[in-house]
């Protein structure tokens, strides 16, 4: 199942919880030096497959490998190339910042000379050096979360898995989080994101998976995905009646607003789809007073997919 290049991969991957089917047979491919995102409502097996691939849950059935590792067979390998954000900030909030990278380091056997200077940067790194020394109890939510990645990432671990690591995160620490993220795959890191926030998804990931009822229900791009879902349109605005209705002879498929003196073209509102309505407009001699694209977005095709409003 090895291939090259690909840092996580996974076929055929199943597991039940009794008579719960979480998991029926999903294929992950993950290359190295890329972010993954997997979608889905609650319930739907993310953190399943987070725990399954990170070695902290075993498989009823499929292959895995995590950076050419089996996490059922060769733990140390894969927990030496691994870091992990859960759900929940996995920090001491009665150390300080400082203290609890430090904790984090000795556990990693990080050679005591270099501790120091580990802790250093990654306080740094994460926008923490300032409140290095104070309780994490006395941390906001944002820092909390800066804090808890920091720690994932003290062993430099070349995959990184994060389950929902923003949820309840307030805008500003969201983005923070979201730029500490580029960062790393800037670096080469591979980046493992379970999210419901479409946006995150949409901003970090370079190939998005949608997980319902224990299946992988699409695939691709934001872009691909978003091409799945009908309701993209072109819409022209003109500036009276007349040209309203010689708008409606050019394009046979437009349909007039009940209101206003405007038109939606529906179809691909691609780039080769507005210039031939711009030519169209040209030919005829007729001049839109205004213009605007539309295209479905990551929560349409959530809802579209799954039935479910995203969270």
């Amino acid at each position: 199942m090895s291939s090259p290049g690909l840092a996580i991969s996974a076929a055929r991957l199943s597991k039940s919880f009794g008579d719960n089917t979480v998991l029926d047979g999903i294929d992950i491919s993950v290359p190295a030096g890329t972010v993954y995102a997997l979608l889905g409502p609650n319930g739907a097996g993310k953190t399943t497959v987070v725990r399954i691939l990170a070695g902290l849950l075993g498989r009823d059935g499929g292959d895995v490998l995590i950076a050419g590792a089996d996490p059922h067979t060769d733990r140390e390998t894969v927990c030496a190339a691994i870091g992990l954000t859960g759900q929940f900030a996995a920090v001491d909030t009665q150390l300080t910042g400082r203290e609890n990278l430090t904790l984090v380091a000795r556990l990693r056997h990080l050679p005591k000379t270099a501790v120091g200077s580990r802790v250093d940067a990654l306080l740094d790194e994460f926008d923490l050096s300032g409140a290095a020394d104070r309780r994490v109890s006395e941390y906001s939510g944002g820092m909390t979360r800066r804090l808890d990645l920091a720690m994932t990432l003290v062993g430099r671990p070349s995959i990184i898995f994060l389950d929902e690591p923003t949820t309840g995160l307030d805008p500003r620490s969201r983005h923070a989080v979201w730029n500490a993220v580029r960062g790393l795959v800037a670096h080469g890191t591979t980046v493992f994101l379970t999210t419901q926030y479409l946006d995150e998804a949409d901003h970090l990931a370079d190939h998005i998976a949608v997980l319902d009822h224990g299946r992988i229900v699409a695939e691709g791009t934001a872009d691909e995905l978003k091409r799945l879902v009908p309701g993209a349109h072109v819409r022209l605005e003109f500036g009276d009646a007349g040209d309203l209705d010689r708008a409606l002879q050019v394009f046979e498929s437009a349909i007039p607003d009940e209101d206003g003196f405007a038109v939606t073209i529906p179809g691909d509102a691609g780039v080769a789809a507005l210039r031939e309505i711009l030519a169209a407009l040209d030919a005829a001699e007729l001049e839109a007073s205004g213009l605007s694209v539309h295209t479905p977005d990551l929560d349409d095709v959530f809802l579209t997919l799954t039935g479910r409003q995203s969270a």
